[in-house]
Order: C-alpha cells, then structure tokens, then sequence
C-alpha cells in the first residue's frame, strides 16, 4: 500500500470516530457550541459590520484625491474616510428615525384618542342592529353597562392592582434585573463589534496580503486557486447584491412618497421611509412596511388607508417586473424562482437576517454550480455540440428571412413596373 492511500486511510478513519463521537455526546457538543459562538459572537458581528462598511469605504477611498502624490494625504487616507463612512450610516439611521419616530407617536395619539368614540359608535350600531331581538338587546346593554368605562369602580380597581404590585414586586424585579443585563450585553456587544470592525477596516490590506502568505504555504496551488475562485465569486455577488437593494429600496421609498403626495394620503413621509427601510428585505419586506403604514393611515381615514394599499401593491408589481430585475436582479443572476426559494429557506432559518444573507447565497452557489456545469459540459463536447446546432438555426432563420425579404423586393419592384406601364 502506497503512503498516499495510507494517509488517506487513517484521515477518513478519524473523521468516522470524530463524527461517531458528535453523534453519540451530542447534547454536550451542542452546548459547547453554544458556548463558542457566545464568546465568538461580537467578533462575528464585527466582521459584518467591516463587510457592508467596506463598501462605502471602498467608494470613498476611490474619490479621496485619487491623483493626489502627497504622503500625509495618502496616509490620512484610510481613517478619514472609515469616519465618513460611519458618520454617512449614522446620519441615514438619525434622519430616518427623526422622520419616523414623531409621525409613530402623534398616529398612536391618535389611535388613543380616537378608540373611546368608536367602541361608542361600534355599540351604538350594534344595537341599533338588535332592535327586532329586544331580548338579545336588553342582555348586550346590560352587559354593555356593566363594562362601560366611566362607570368602572377605579378605587377598586387601584386596591386589586397593589395587590398584584405587592405580591408580584419580587418577579417584576428580577424580570427587570432580566432586561438590564440583555440590554447591557446587548450593547456590550455591538460596541465591541464596532471596535473590531474599525480595526479590520484600517488593516484590511495586510490581513489579505496575511491570508495569502499562509496560503501559498499551507495548501496547494490548485486549491488556492478554487478557493479564491469561490470567494471572488461570492464577493462579487454579496457586494452587488447589497448596492442593488439599497438603491432599489430608495427607489421604492422615494416612488412611494411622491405618489402617497399626489394622491394626498396622511404619513407621506413616514410611510416612504419605511416602505423603503423594510425593502431592504427582498419580496416581502415591502410588504411588512406597508402594513404598519395602512394601519397607522387607517386611524385617520379607512379609505384612504384602502386606496394606499391598492396603490402600493400596483407600485410593488411595477417595482417588482421593471426595476428589481434590472437593479438587483441581473447584478446577482438569480432568477426570480431561486430569489423567492432562498428567501423563504433563509427566513425559516435565520429570519430577517437569513433573509438579507439568503438570496446572495444562494446566487454565490448558482454561479459556481454553473459555471461547473458549463465546464463539464465542453469537456464532454456537449456544449460544443448545443452552439453548433444553435448557430446553424440562427442560419437557417436569417436565409429564410433573406430569401423572404429578396422575394418581398422583387414582387415590390414587379408591382412598380406594372404601375408605370399603366401610366404610360
């Protein structure tokens, strides 16, 4: 037996045990797990963070006195333009929440406002309705009475409820004590992903020239090669998927807000913005935004909640047939059958989040699959054989078309001769 075959072997050999041993301790591997990723966590969330920032970086280091030969400007380069970029993310987040927030508040003042009267009106119609049933009408206004807000007893009201305070005060603080320690994680957690993400922003060229020394030296020429080959392609594709959702949200936000102006429907501005925030989820996240929009809208005016329903929906599918395949969908060529699959797997999976990551994926995994393809298919002379076949229909087509076009001259021109003879 060759050495190569043995090292093979006893390699397939440990991953048997290995796989045996996660399987029969599989609870204990979970927990360790879940304990890794805890502790890996913010590191994770930091990358990401790099990742979608590198973006805008990227953009800006680009229009940073390209030309320029000055060293203390080349120098300055890289950290005047990572705090652009966080304060071009943290100016967007501030305007859309100083947009959003007040309209929120002033709708739900008005959902307060206005749900006495109409619990007044619904009762007032319900009864009228119970009219030929006076039994059925007499039991409802009793029972009506009975709950009637004003005749509600609120002394005894306010002794039940320090009842429940005082028997109730240790759980309420615990459950506080509860919150304040996710909350405190929480942001523990995000400041610490935001610091790392600036570290790998400001290395971001020597950790590759890094990953590449160590590559050359740990695996083979032909495996950095496919390697390189899968994370190029899934670059590519993650990075033109997220400037083409952004821009196709603003789109959809801006085309939303104009309409919503037109048609003078309330919570223009509100509505607009998170329309187009919640379109950063593709498909349906429209969708979510233009619920809670006709909702805060239906407070006002029912109607005119139902006429921006009807208008959005028929904004959606011109959105959805025009500009997403041409913003969005050609960028990552994923055609809209796989684009609606890994939306629907990656929300299973992950949520909101598995969503956004999902499409970019699976698009990742449909190029490399195709690509494959493409290339097994000449190796076997199959693709050769399907180009020919095409060309030679493409031929027989525009002879036919030729042979038509030269037939439609001759009669033309038969036809002008008759005319002029006739003439004569």
């Amino acid at each position: 037996m060759e050495k190569k075959e043995l090292k093979r072997y006893i390699i397939i050999a440990f991953l048997v045990i290995a796989v045996c041993l996660v399987i029969k301790n599989f609870g204990l591997f979970a927990k360790l797990l879940g304990v890794l990723f805890a502790a890996v966590y913010p590191l994770l969330l930091g990358a990401v963070i790099a990742y979608i920032f590198n973006i805008i970086l990227s953009g800006l280091e680009k229009r940073y006195f390209p030309n320029t030969t000055s060293k203390g400007i080349k120098k300055v380069r890289r950290p005047v333009c990572i705090v652009l970029s966080f304060l071009i993310v943290f100016a967007m987040i501030s305007l859309i929440l100083k947009i959003v927030i007040p309209e929120l508040i002033s709708a739900f003042k008005l959902i307060f406002e206005e749900i006495p009267p109409l619990i007044d009106k619904l009762s007032n119609y319900a009864f009228k309705m119970l009219e030929e049933y006076p039994d059925i009408q007499k039991e409802a206004m009793a029972l009506y009475n009975e709950f009637d807000v004003k005749s509600l007893d609120w002394a005894s009201i306010t002794e039940k409820a320090a009842g429940l305070l005082k028997t109730g005060v240790m759980g309420i603080i615990s459950s506080a004590v509860g919150i304040v320690g996710s909350l405190t994680g929480t942001i523990t957690n995000i400041v610490i992903a935001i610091i790392f993400a600036i570290y790998l922003l400001a290395r971001k060229d020597k950790l590759l020239s890094d990953t590449n020394r160590f590559q050359t030296i740990l695996f083979k020429e032909s495996t950095n090669h496919k390697v390189n080959k899968v994370c190029k392609t899934a670059n590519d594709t993650f990075k033109s998927f997220f400037i083409g959702q952004f821009f196709e949200a603003i789109l959809l936000g801006c085309f939303c807000f104009i309409g919503m102006k037109i048609l003078q429907l309330p919570y223009a501005a509100m509505s607009g913005v998170l329309v187009g925030v919640t379109a950063l989820i593709p498909i349906v996240g429209a969708f979510l935004g233009a619920g809670i929009s006709a909702f805060i809208i239906c407070t006002e005016n029912p109607m005119q909640a139902l006429i921006f329903i009807i208008f959005l929906v028929i904004l959606q599918q011109l959105e959805g047939n025009i500009v997403y395949p041409k913003v969005v969908g050609d960028s990552i060529g994923l055609p809209g059958i796989w684009v609606l699959a890994a939306v629907t797997v990656g929300g299973g999976l992950g949520g909101i989040m598995g969503m956004l990551i999902g499409v970019p994926c699976a698009a990742t995994a449909y190029k490399l699959l195709f690509e494959h393809l493409e290339k097994k298919e000449i190796s076997r002379g199959i693709k050769q054989i399907e180009e020919k076949a095409e060309t030679n229909q493409q031929k027989k087509i525009l002879n036919f078309k030729t042979k038509k076009d030269t037939e439609k001259n001759t009669k033309n021109s038969k036809s002008g001769e008759k005319t002029k003879n006739s003439k004569k």
